[in-house]
């Protein structure tokens, strides 16, 4: 049994953590938030940093203090909230909604720029690129074994090549200037990068994706419980700093076009600034970084969903289940990007309190005694507040109740669901004993 793993092997892991969770949300939502924040992008960036990196590093260490699968963590709470909490959560990142964005993203970023010297109208050229990418991804995702390899010391060195490629270029040849800002970002910064960083996803997949790192560990020999803990903090350590220093490097480019005309997404401002830093290649190298960031994504998103579909319905083998969820997200990733995070956002911050209730209570476990009411109570009132925030999200008010949930601490910071989550608990300790189970 071995102590600790070799600098080789921690390296690959945390590159291989990095660039699974490093998805194309991940890449366009920084620089986003760096030009509407302006001269607090760093603030905003740090709010951003605290929910995606610091929430993702918590969920990975507190499925590791139980076990290595996310039903593991689930499973405190109840077999029955296990099962359907799981499969909740790897709908979400599989075929529903991570993986279709992954396609649809990386087509609009690495392919569609490309399409006016291609004889190919935007909708097949869709197709036949959705296609090729699932395909890819199919094809990496049927050697999990090989994943390590492939993710940690090929395609991520190629991204963090790409990024910082157009990092450095911005800096010595600014794209603009970095000006004071206005509205929320001057106000809360910190607060609005906050719930930005609910919209990458990875508070979700850090339970889906400290699986991946742990059997990836104990086929390097790492066994013992401790030690797994040990060298999964320090990978996700790792991992997380190099996802804070992109994000902030992401955020200054963005930053940097503050005097400009808002863009409409990041992507859109990636690609002015690519192009303008490296003229007629700029396009390409954005590509080719949004690209890699999706398919490493597609494929940790793929080997894990494929992984537990199994174990849950063993008549399906891997290999099937690996064919039908990127099948599945070729279709879905055709509906266009656009619908795709419309729909995703209120599911979003109607979920992502919950979950963030459950990995916190996670450590707290014993000091509670486990009690399953303290959970339910706790994630159910974060769930009715993430609920009503979903439903504005959608234009969608409920009256007197959504009136009523404005008036709650912070509402308007985007975490009003915090004391009531909380309160929640302290209800959950009240109940008597003898009513759990």
């Amino acid at each position: 049994m071995k102590e600790k793993l070799t600098a080789s092997q921690m390296i690959s892991l945390s590159f291989m953590l990095f660039a699974i969770f490093f998805g194309a949300g991940n890449m366009i939502f920084p620089p986003a938030l760096g030009q509407q924040a302006g001269d607090k992008y760093l603030w905003g960036i740090m709010g951003f940093v605290a929910t995606d990196v610091g929430i993702s590093l918590l969920g990975i260490m507190a499925v590791v203090r139980v076990g290595s699968t996310l039903e593991d963590l689930a499973g405190r709470i109840g077999p029955r909230f296990s099962v359907g909490f799981s499969l909740l959560i790897y709908l979400m990142l599989g075929p529903l909604f991570a993986m279709p964005r992954t396609g649809a993203v990386s087509f609009e970023l690495a392919m569609l720029p490309f399409l006016g010297a291609l004889p190919v109208s935007p909708g097949m050229g869709s197709l036949l690129f959705s296609l090729a990418f699932f395909g890819c991804s199919i094809f990496l995702s049927l050697n999990p074994s090989k994943v390590v390899d492939i993710v940690g010391k090929v395609l991520t060195p190629i991204l963090l090549l790409a990024i910082g490629a157009l990092t450095v270029a911005s800096i010595l040849h600014p794209l603009g200037a970095i000006v004071p800002t206005t509205g929320p970002y001057a106000e809360i910064p910190f607060f609005k990068g906050l719930v930005e960083g609910y919209l990458a996803l990875d508070g979700f997949a850090s339970l889906i994706f400290a699986g991946i790192v742990i059997n990836s560990m104990k086929g390097y020999g790492i066994t013992d419980k401790k030690l797994l803990q040990k060298n999964t903090f320090w990978v996700g350590l790792i991992a997380s700093a190099a996802l804070a220093l992109v994000y902030v490097a992401l955020g200054y480019i963005g930053a940097s076009c503050s005097s400009l005309p808002l863009f409409e997404n990041g992507g859109q401002l990636l690609t002015m600034g690519a192009r303008q830093l490296f003229g007629p290649y700029g396009q390409m190298i954005l590509g080719l970084a949004v690209l890699f960031a999706c398919l490493t994504t597609s494929i940790g998103l793929t080997t894990s969903f494929a992984e537990y579909f199994h174990k849950a319905f063993p008549r399906f083998t891997y290999r099937q289940v690996v064919v039908a969820v990127n099948l599945f997200s070729f279709a879905v990733s055709n509906v266009g990007l656009s619908t795709m995070i419309y729909y995703t956002l209120p599911v979003l911050v109607t979920l992502y309190p919950a979950v963030v209730v459950m990995i916190v209570l996670s450590y707290f476990h014993d000091a509670f005694g486990g009690r399953k009411p303290v959970y339910l109570c706790g994630m159910g009132f974060a769930l009715a507040v993430g609920g009503i925030s979903g439903l504005e999200s959608l234009k969608i008010t409920l009256g007197p109740i959504t009136a009523l949930a404005k008036m709650l601490p912070f509402y308007d910071l985007g975490v009003g669901w915090i004391l009531p989550a909380i309160a929640g608990c302290l209800l959950g300790l009240l109940i008597p004993a003898k009513q759990e189970g």
